[in-house]
């Protein structure tokens, strides 16, 4: 049983505490990314385990009638293992989701795993005409490149901050530098993908979701605007009013090591952590 705080952040351990979040979100018009949480496998058992949950779980949804869509992590995939293991894993998951007409994110991790998560995401996009999508992440130098790479690849990038602790010579580490390449980087897209992937707006700040409105209204490019599930939650329902509303939830029983981090990977996280659990 997940305690009281956590489950603000984690939707339980099990799918259907999963679902049954899924299904009181979707009744406040918010739509749902679910993460069965793991990472970093180095034997094959759990990558199997998890990828066949994930299979289910697309048949679940879609079988409940949800507006849900599941998302991996390449290293819970077996990444770790190997590029062809988590390769063979994650077709099998989207082939099994695109059976259900469900939506399947990949999810993005540290730098040294950017070119694999790339790769798989545009060749899995193309097979399937869209049902994939990818994140990309502002504090890395190299993110201006792959942006444009994947300015006419169907389906859908995320774009984020970054959350993980980068070095110097690949990652921008301040963080109002962070802000200015964010910025810049959702300026190209809304700019450039107008006939490419669907631009979603990963950000719990304030400015940049105004910002990214201002420029949907601009250049009428398509969005979606994802948050985590317990940061901003009435933040997501206002939104949801007039925009397409995305909440990423995780569930299963390593929940221990994903609020941690949540909560302290930054600063600006653990601040909306404290807002959240104080309820101000």
């Amino acid at each position: 049983m997940i305690p009281p705080i956590a489950d603000r952040f984690v939707a339980g351990e099990s799918p259907a505490e999963a679902l049954e979040h899924v299904r009181r979100l979707n009744g406040r018009n918010v739509k749902a990314i679910v993460n069965l949480l793991g990472e970093h496998y180095d034997e094959r058992p759990p990558v199997r385990s998890d990828a066949a949950e994930y299979r289910a779980l697309a048949g679940d949804i879609a079988g409940s009638n949800l507006d849900g869509c599941i998302s991996v992590k390449p290293t819970q995939l077996g990444l770790d293992l190997g590029e062809d293991v988590f390769r063979e894993e994650l077709a099998g998951v989207v082939e099994a989701a695109a059976d259900h007409g469900v939506f399947v994110w990949i999810d993005m991790e540290d730098h040294t795993t950017t070119d694999a998560t790339l790769d798989a995401f545009e060749d899995l996009a193309r097979e399937h005409e869209g049902g994939v999508g990818v994140c990309v992440q502002a504090n890395l130098k190299r993110t201006r490149d792959d942006v444009e790479r994947l300015a006419d690849v169907p389906g859908k990038v995320r774009f984020v901050k970054g959350a993980y602790d980068e070095p110097a010579d690949i990652a921008y580490r301040d963080a109002e530098r962070v802000n200015r390449e964010y910025e810049a980087l959702l300026e190209y897209a809304f700019a450039h993908y107008d006939d490419g992937p669907t631009i979603a707006v990963g950000s719990h700040d304030p400015a940049m979701i105004e910002r990214a409105i201002d420029l949907h209204e601009e250049y009428g490019t398509d969005c979606e605007f994802q948050m985590l599930m317990g940061v901003r939650e009435d933040a997501q329902y206002d939104l949801a009013a007039n925009y397409e509303v995305w909440q990423y939830v995780p569930y299963g029983p390593r929940w221990k090591s994903y609020f941690y981090r949540r909560a302290m990977e930054r600063t600006e996280n653990l601040r909306f952590a404290l807002r959240a659990i104080l309820g101000r």
